[in-house]
């Protein structure tokens, strides 16, 4: 029986260390504060309680005394306990309270450090806290001090760290006028650059600068407010080189991807990689055919189709778990060869089955693939794992051309009901992966669809057909039809690139 005070990093989950998200997957109960972003929820083991303890400026908080107690109780029931904190369970996270109240009881604990967003946020926002030509110390300060109940919050005594060339204040937004002005009536000059970081990391960070006399004003006038770093000293100047983050295509774009939640991580992944803050609208899931047993039937002897032809990614996942649930892997599809309708589906069968493509058409599209098989001079049979509604272009193309095609559904999109805090103004860019993504995103609009002005991107050029049925105008359709080429149009497309 272990609590484990773990470190979830600034906000960005590629910044959570792999300690940490090895416990997250494995933990019996998860103890977590408010700036712990959802990605990284998401990795918590799906039967394992959670516990949120979030405490909130200007809020009703969890009192950290009621924290420690939660957390020995935990730690005395349960065999392996998270107690995942934002940032780094140490430095300014009550860690250290948290480990001695746990010591104080008895219960074994480990820690496992995270990316402090004092270094972190600063880093994304192109400012390193250190230079050797221009900072070669920093000092991080909290905006918080410790009184007693109905006592007034005192002011740091700034004149221990006024001279430190680098100043991070953590939690120091309500106070940031009163700091500032504390700072140089201690001697520091008024025109030492300042830069407040708000939600670093993560997609919707926003940066103000000034100096120490303007800061407070540039912040109001942005709305910057918590939760935010402040970095003071000369290391602010170099923001301007060295910005990437908020440099990216996408950066402060709302862009909804509305794939199946199976199906959007890698489109949502690529979007993120520019920049964008995505909102996923999952409208579906994949599940397993309403009946089974035609594929059951088909894969019994797999090495009777010479052709295996797969003309999604989907269709991969279904063979390979019917494959996994009947006791066998790869190796029953020895005597088939595989066809692929593009790079996509090529890859989902190096990650699903090991498997590489023997046949991926150079136009990615099914009547390509149909020719492409056709050009290879052997008549079938060829098995066609697919979706319930899957177009008949493919099968229709074969037969037509004396082939013996054996169709097989290996699962279907079933429609999940339309979230009703659905905001479309709030979006700048809608993307649409099939036909029947896009008339389930129309019907989710129901009479808020002409509060819709977000431009609209297809993966390809039948869902742009479909798009254009339904009454949307498309912006521009991906060169291939995978989510990162989608992803690149989305990117060329609003930057005018």
């Amino acid at each position: 029986m272990t609590v484990h005070l773990v470190g979830a990093g600034p906000g960005d989950p590629g910044l959570l260390t792999l300690r940490g998200a090895e416990l997250l997957r494995s933990c019996d109960a998860v103890v977590h504060d408010y700036l712990v972003s959802a990605p990284i929820l998401a990795l918590v083991a799906p039967g394992a309680e959670r516990h949120y303890v979030g405490k909130r400026g200007g809020a009703d908080s969890c009192k950290q005394e009621d924290i420690n107690a939660l957390l020995v109780r935990l730690g005395k029931i349960h065999r392996q306990v998270v107690r995942l904190k934002g940032g780094d369970p140490f430095l300014f996270g009550r860690g250290g309270e948290e480990a001695m109240a746990l010591a104080d009881a008895g219960v074994p604990f480990t820690v496992v450090p995270g990316i402090t967003s004092g270094i972190g946020a600063p880093a994304y926002a192109g400012i390193p806290v250190t230079h050797r030509a221009a900072s070669s110390a920093v000092a991080f300060v909290t905006g918080h001090q410790q009184h007693a109940p109905g006592e007034p919050e005192p002011l740091f005594d700034w004149s221990s760290v006024v001279h430190v060339e680098t100043l991070v204040l953590y939690m120091g937004m309500h106070r940031l006028e009163q700091n500032a002005a504390a700072l140089i009536a201690h001697g520091r000059a008024a025109t030492t650059p300042v830069a407040c970081i708000q939600w670093g990391t993560r997609a919707n960070q926003r940066t103000v600068t000034g100096t120490l006399a303007t800061i407070a004003a540039e912040a109001k006038a942005a709305g910057i407010g918590a939760p935010a770093i402040v970095v003071i000293g000369d290391v602010v100047n170099y923001r301007q080189h060295i910005q990437w983050f908020d440099n990216r295509p996408l950066s402060g774009k709302r862009i909804a991807v509305t794939r199946a939640r199976e199906q959007a991580s890698a489109l949502s992944a690529a979007l993120v990689e520019r920049g964008a803050t995505v909102v996923e609208i999952p409208l579906g899931r994949v599940a397993p055919p309403v009946d089974p047993a035609p594929l059951a039937a088909a894969l019994a002897q797999p090495s009777r189709f010479p052709w295996l032809a797969f003309t999604s990614a989907n269709a991969v996942k279904a063979v390979a778990d019917h494959l996994e649930a009947t006791g066998r892997d790869a190796r029953a599809l020895a005597g088939c060869r595989i066809a692929a309708v593009g790079h996509a589906t090529s890859a989902a069968l190096r990650q699903h089955l090991a498997l590489r493509a023997d046949l991926v058409p150079a136009t990615e599209d099914a009547p390509h693939l149909a020719q492409a098989l056709i050009n290879t001079g052997a008549p079938g049979p060829v098995l066609l794992p697919q979706a319930e509604n899957a177009r008949p272009e493919l099968a229709a193309a074969l037969r037509a051309a004396t082939w013996a095609v054996t169709t097989a559904v290996a699962y279907r999109i079933e429609a999940l009901p339309a979230p009703t805090d659905l905001d479309p103004s709030t979006l700048d860019a809608v993307t649409l992966a099939s036909a029947a993504s896009a008339e389930r995103f129309v019907a989710a609009l129901g009479d808020r669809r002409p509060s819709l002005t977000a431009r609209i991107y297809a993966i390809g050029p039948r869902t742009a057909e479909a798009c254009a049925a339904l009454g949307l105008t498309v912006a521009a359709v991906a060169a291939t039809p995978d989510p990162e080429a989608l992803a690149e149009t989305v990117a060329r497309d609003l930057t005018g690139s």
